[in-house]
């Protein structure tokens, strides 16, 4: 797995060892950062679910002025730090080390992100209970794009119920990005 644009382009990161996360693919990280690139710069970048960090640290090689991950696997953990050292983007970085509905309690009251990507464990409904207690928080505003990574089966029939549109929804083999915007009252 490597950056694939920026200022850390072609640097290769590590990944964590077993099942514990499922990085994201370098062709349907490029398919994802293609499709949002030209709202990058000078942003704000949540990564929830963390895993490697490779999300958020792309986002960042790719003009982000900061980026928050949020991971509770110790072992990622030091897999996120490893790589922001090593692409020499820990400055610009804050990992959270807690579980990701802790973080968004820590995180509100704090000026709003730009965009917030998650990419938690497949079919067991935590980007519901994610995207439910975001929307009465501050960190979402009227211009956040939220993109959840989730299997081809996951439901989002919830969204409007919750105050939230679809923008866009990209399929690939085994799984999706749903983009995701607040409604407008």
């Amino acid at each position: 797995m490597r950056v694939i644009a920026g200022k850390a382009r072609h640097l290769n990161l590590k990944t964590i060892e077993g099942n514990d996360t499922r990085p994201t693919t370098d062709r349907i990280k490029e398919t994802l950062f293609n499709m949002i690139n030209n709202r990058l710069y000078g942003i704000r970048f949540l990564d929830l679910f963390a895993g490697s960090g490779a999300i958020g640290i792309e986002a960042l090689s790719r003009g982000a002025e900061y980026a928050c991950f949020v991971e509770n696997n110790a072992k990622a953990v030091k897999c996120i730090k490893e790589n922001l050292k090593f692409t020499k983007l820990a400055g610009l970085a804050e990992l959270m080390e807690c579980d990701v509905f802790t973080a968004v309690t820590k995180l509100d009251g704090k000026p709003s992100f730009d965009i917030i990507f998650m990419d938690p464990p497949y079919n067991k409904m935590l980007e519901k209970e994610v995207l439910l207690r975001l929307k009465d928080t501050k960190l979402v505003n009227e211009d956040t794009l939220i993109i959840v990574e989730a299997s081809l089966e996951t439901d989002f029939d919830y969204l409007k119920e919750y105050g939230y549109n679809i923008v866009k929804i990209k399929n690939y083999k085994t799984n999706k990005h749903m983009f995701i915007e607040r409604q407008n009252e």
